[in-house]
């Protein structure tokens, strides 16, 4: 039975039981993993069902599972820089299982905040992804004590919640560590404010690398405090830092700018390593900039499919789970010379 070529609109069950040659019940049973039948049966109407292009109806799905196959994904960054990748990466975690995502944004307005949660209930999410701009901040609403499963990802959880956040503390050492192996023994760290929890926890594992007497700079996640900030660097007596490693990229590039008015070169007399790994700084800066990459797709990869796990009544453990960062070398640290 020619289905795809022979026939218009949108394909039902039916459809699928006449050209795999089983009745609606078992069809339906197959396609749902229910039921007994042999296994070549079940691959054979799953089979068919993919080639003739069935697509369950998402109302009925939702009816005899009693989920909604959605997910709600709630944050307070409305700019994007973190929330984005995130949901990039639940996406393609809750895809090939049929599951949609939608975004709430609620900026820091707790009005806001419990509008859009309320909306989600009203919709049956099966869960709900919290997710913000910093990872010691909790998003202005209560999502304790839902009837639906919480999973925080890139910001503060609730007590017994699953957290997921990226390991700074690694990131740090994967950039001072390659500063080192590069040669270089002066080295400083620009960064931001000091009450950010990611601040100190980079501040702490760089001075581990680079030694407790080396110099920690705080100040605000901007390019002009970078600029300041080597102002300061260069004024002072002394020898000057052959390696610079930032908080963030706009503070590195900040300093990239300002070492090049002195006539300083990058990399050749100063190498310097950004965080973050924000495309848009990042390649833009002259020379593109080595920076450590949060990997926060796969954060978001993470807690879609533990989302998912929850939805489904599996158990998982609570807890933070802190995932490893990475270090994307660009010119800042000689990655042309070093054919990295």
């Amino acid at each position: 039975m020619n289905i795809s070529g022979g026939k218009r609109g949108r394909i039902t069950i039916h459809d699928v039981a006449a050209a795999a040659g089983v009745s609606i019940s078992t069809a339906s049973k197959a396609l749902n993993d229910t039921g007994r039948m042999g296994a070549e049966t079940r691959e054979r109407v799953k089979r068919i069902a993919a080639e003739i292009g069935f697509r369950p109806n998402a109302l009925a799905r939702g009816l005899l599972s009693k989920r909604s196959f959605t997910i709600g994904l709630l944050t307070n960054d409305t700019y994007g820089r973190f929330t984005l990748p995130v949901m990039a990466g639940v996406s393609e975690a809750l895809v090939d299982h049929g599951v949609s995502v939608f975004l709430c944004a609620i900026e820091d307005d707790p009005a806001l905040g419990q509008i859009h949660v309320d909306a989600m209930l009203d919709k049956q999410v099966d869960g709900i992804i919290a997710t913000g701009k910093r990872l010691d901040r909790r998003l202005p609403v209560d999502l304790s004590n839902l009837n639906v499963p919480v999973v925080y990802a890139f910001t503060e959880g609730a007590p017994d919640s699953v957290t997921f956040s990226s390991d700074d503390g690694h990131g740090a050492r994967l950039a001072t560590e390659w500063l080192r192996k590069l040669g270089r023994r002066r080295i400083a760290h620009i960064t931001g404010p000091e009450d950010f929890v990611s601040v100190r926890e980079r501040a702490n594992a760089y001075r581990e690398v680079a030694g407790d007497g080396v110099p920690v700079l705080f100040g605000v996640w901007s390019e002009g405090w970078g600029h300041d900030a080597v102002a300061r660097l260069w004024s002072a007596p002394g020898e000057k830092p052959d390696g610079i490693f930032c908080g963030n990229d706009q503070i590195a590039r900040g300093v990239i700018d300002a070492l090049r008015e002195r006539g300083i070169k990058v990399p050749q007399d100063v190498s310097v390593v950004g965080f973050d790994n924000w495309e848009i700084v990042a390649a833009q800066t002259r020379p593109p900039l080595t920076t450590v990459d949060m990997e926060l797709k796969e954060l978001g990869r993470q807690a879609g499919l533990t989302i998912l796990s929850l939805a489904e009544g599996r158990p998982v453990e609570p807890g933070v789970r802190k995932l490893p960062c990475r270090l994307v070398v660009r010119q800042t640290c000689g990655g042309d010379a070093l054919g990295i």
